[in-house]
C-alpha cells in the first residue's frame, strides 16, 4: 500500500533529526575546540578525547537508527539500531528473536514504535519487544515508574489529525502510525495498568 506523507511532515521529520544529532556533534566541536589548545596538560586532553570518543560514538548510532527507521530499512537490523539508540538512555531494550525473525520493513516499524514507548517512560524503565502470536505483526510492551502519554501524541496517531497541528515531538507518532498504514495495519496504543503503556501493529486494518 502506497502512503503518502506531506511536505509539512518531512520539514517536521528534518527538525527532529537535527534535534537528536545536534547535541553529540557540537559536543565533538567543543572537544576538538579543547584538544587544539596549545596549553592544555595532558589529563584534560585525554578527557577531551573521550568526550569527543563518546559523542562521536551517540552520534553514530543515532545516525544509524534514523536511517533505518526513516529509511527503506536495509544495511541494518532492528535490534542493532534500537539497541544503539538507547544505549546508556533510561529506558533499556528487550529485543526478542521473534521479533528478528520478522521482515525488515516491520522491523523498521518495531524500531520507530520503541521511539514513541521510551518518549512515554519520562523516567525510563523496559521496553519489551516481540512479534505477535502467530508471528503477525509487532508487539511492544513498556513498563517504567510513571507514563506520560500526553493528547497531542494520542491525536497524531489518530487517522483523521490535522497535519498543521502537528509539532517535532508528535510528528514521530504521525508518521509511525503511516509506516504502519503501509503495512495494512493499524496501530495502536493502551494502558493495560499502571505504569504500563502496550503498543500494538497487527496486519488488517
Amino acid at each position: 500500500m502506497a502512503v503518502m506523507v506531506e511536505l509539512r511532515v518531512m520539514e517536521l521529520l528534518n527538525a527532529r533529526l537535527c534535534h537528536e544529532l545536534i547535541s553529540p556533534v557540537g559536543a565533538i566541536n567543543n572537544g576538538v575546540e579543547l584538544v587544539a589548545e596549545e596549553d592544555m596538560d595532558a589529563d584534560f586532553q585525554r578527557d577531551a578525547m573521550k568526550l569527543i570518543a563518546s559523542s562521536a560514538k551517540t552520534a553514530g548510532q543515532r545516525l544509524n537508527f534514523y536511517r533505518f527507521a526513516y529509511g527503506s530499512g536495509r544495511g541494518s537490523t532492528g535490534k542493532d539500531a534500537a539497541l544503539g539508540l538507547l544505549d546508556g538512555a533510561k529506558a533499556k531494550v528487550d529485543w526478542q528473536d521473534s521479533a528478528s525473525a520478522l521482515p525488515l520493513e516491520w522491523q523498521r516499524l518495531a524500531c520507530n514504535m520503541v521511539v514513541i514507548a521510551a518518549e512515554v517512560l519520562p523516567r525510563g524503565g523496559m521496553l519489551r519487544i516481540e512479534a505477535a502470536e502467530g508471528g503477525k505483526g509487532i508487539v511492544v510492551n513498556a513498563g517504567g515508574d510513571s507514563v506520560n502519554l500526553t493528547a497531542e501524541l494520542r491525536a497524531a496517531l489518530a487517522d483523521n489529525v490535522d497535519v498543521d497541528a502537528l509539532t517535532a515531538r508528535t510528528v514521530h507518532g504521525y508518521y509511525t502510525a503511516r509506516v504502519a498504514e503501509s503495512l495494512d495495519a493499524k496501530l495502536e496504543l493502551t494502558e493495560p495498568g499502571a505504569g504500563k503503556v502496550l503498543l500494538t501493529a497487527k496486519p488488517g486494518r
